[in-house]
């Protein structure tokens, strides 16, 4: 029987469990200083990359005070200076070293300094001020400027200084010179051409009265030259019949002067003379009627005689073939000034008439109606219509989609106005069937007298 042995030592004895347990600590220790050191890398970083942007906001800070034209002064809310920029500077002719700690008092004319105790008494009641006028001492003598104030605050958000900006009140008086210049030669633009829309609204109204004079004129001096004919042979017969010619002769020259038709034609035309002048009377009388009424008050009138008048003043003289509908409610009165209407109707059919230029039919309508307090009327065409984009400028001053030189941009725009003077609006959109539509709203007389 063979005894057991006991295990022979190799010379590699395992570790001991608190060896073993020595080490691991060891180990601990190690990633926990290179986890140390890899989280100061980081911050350092973070740092230096913190440092860069603080600089470089530094860096900026400082340009855009450098570049500032006005004068820029930070103190705090006794008044001492804190800061100022390169414009401070050389307003004063001292350097920020020389100025950090001085009182903002110090830096003005005797005469400014109550306005200084105010702006610091406003500071202290947390309140801002604008426009403050400071004379400061200035390098090269009294610098004036106009000062607005705002408060520094810390990060708690407490009040801890002012920040002053003032402009130079002679570089304002300057602007100010030339805002006031330019807003004159504006308005004085702006009348030219509103003259130029009122001389073209008067152009076109000539224009249709001369084309509505023309006919009556036509007729009369037609009649007036037949008069004349039968006056010379009327005149001719007289002479040989108070001359004691011979009935036979006198028989032939009436035959000969056609005598007999001379009579049969005169009452003929005297009337037709006579209607002629009373149509050009009518015509002048309609025209000093709606002069007088854009000089006169509101008052209640037919729009029929209004609208019909204004189309066949433009119409007739600029597009003879045009189609024109008349589609009108009976007692169709409105509340306003007849000749201010009549205006804004001539600028609609005008505008009509060059959108509807070179298409063949050109048509125009003109509905009327009663809707509840006011009359409705609408100017339709069969043009292109309007442009989607352009539906809500139309109506803007000097705007225009006509070439230069044809149109200045306030047509709309004062039919607007005129329209919106009398309690009534003017509208545009797009009919459904084609071509732009205007739309007048206007107070119904029934309505205004109740």
């Amino acid at each position: 029987m063979v005894e057991a042995q006991p295990p022979r030592m190799t010379g590699l004895e395992p570790p001991s469990p608190f060896e073993a347990e020595g080490e691991r600590a060891w180990i601990d220790v190690i990633r926990k200083m290179d986890e140390t050191y890899a989280d100061l890398v980081a911050q350092q970083v973070e740092l230096e990359r913190k440092n860069t942007e603080l600089e470089e906001a530094q860096a900026f800070i400082a340009g855009v005070m450098a570049a500032m034209t006005d004068v820029l002064v930070v103190c705090d809310l006794a008044g001492r200076i804190e800061q100022v920029n390169t414009a401070a500077e050389r307003a004063l002719g001292r350097r920020t070293a020389t100025l950090a700690g001085s009182g903002l008092a110090d830096l003005v004319e005797p005469r400014s300094r109550p306005a200084v105790e105010m702006l610091l008494a406003a500071a202290f009641r947390h309140e801002r001020l604008s426009d403050l006028e400071l004379t400061l001492s200035g390098h090269d003598g009294p610098f004036p400027v106009a000062v607005n104030s705002s408060l520094r605050y810390n990060q708690r958000g407490r009040a801890i200084g002012l920040v002053l900006v003032g402009r130079p009140l002679g570089e304002l008086r300057r602007a100010y010179r030339d805002l006031a210049a330019a807003h004159e030669r504006l308005k004085e633009a702006q009348q030219q051409l509103v003259h130029s829309e009122k001389m073209a609204s008067l152009g076109r109204l000539v224009a249709g009265v001369a084309h509505e004079l023309n006919n009556p004129i036509s007729f009369v001096y037609g009649n007036a030259h037949a008069l004349r004919r039968h006056a010379e042979r009327l005149i001719a017969y007289l002479t040989a019949l108070h001359a004691g010619k011979p009935a036979a002769e006198l028989a032939a020259l009436r035959a000969e002067l056609r005598i007999d038709h001379a009579l049969a034609d005169l009452p003929g035309t005297l009337d037709g003379i006579g209607e002629g002048a009373e149509r050009v009377r009518d015509i002048v009388a309609e025209l000093r009627r709606f002069a007088s009424a854009q000089r006169g008050p509101s008052a209640p009138f037919d729009l029929g005689p209004v609208l019909r008048a204004a189309v066949a003043w433009v119409a007739k003289a600029q597009m003879p073939g045009l189609e024109t509908a008349f589609e009108f409610e009976d007692g169709l009165t409105a509340f306003g000034q007849a000749g201010h209407v009549h205006q804004v109707v001539m600028n609609l059919v005008q505008n009509a008439i060059d959108a509807m230029a070179g298409r063949p039919q050109p048509r125009l309508v003109l509905a009327g109606r009663h809707e509840g307090d006011f009359v409705v009327v609408t100017v339709a065409d069969n043009g292109p219509g309007i442009p989607p984009d352009l539906l809500a400028r139309i109506f803007d001053p000097f705007f225009t989609t006509k070439p230069i030189g044809k149109g200045t941009g306030l047509g709309l725009s004062i039919s607007d106005r005129l329209i919106t003077d009398m309690g009534g609006s003017l509208s545009a959109d797009n009919a459904p069937e084609g071509g732009a539509r205007f739309t007048l709203r206007l107070p119904a007389a029934e309505k205004v007298a109740s």
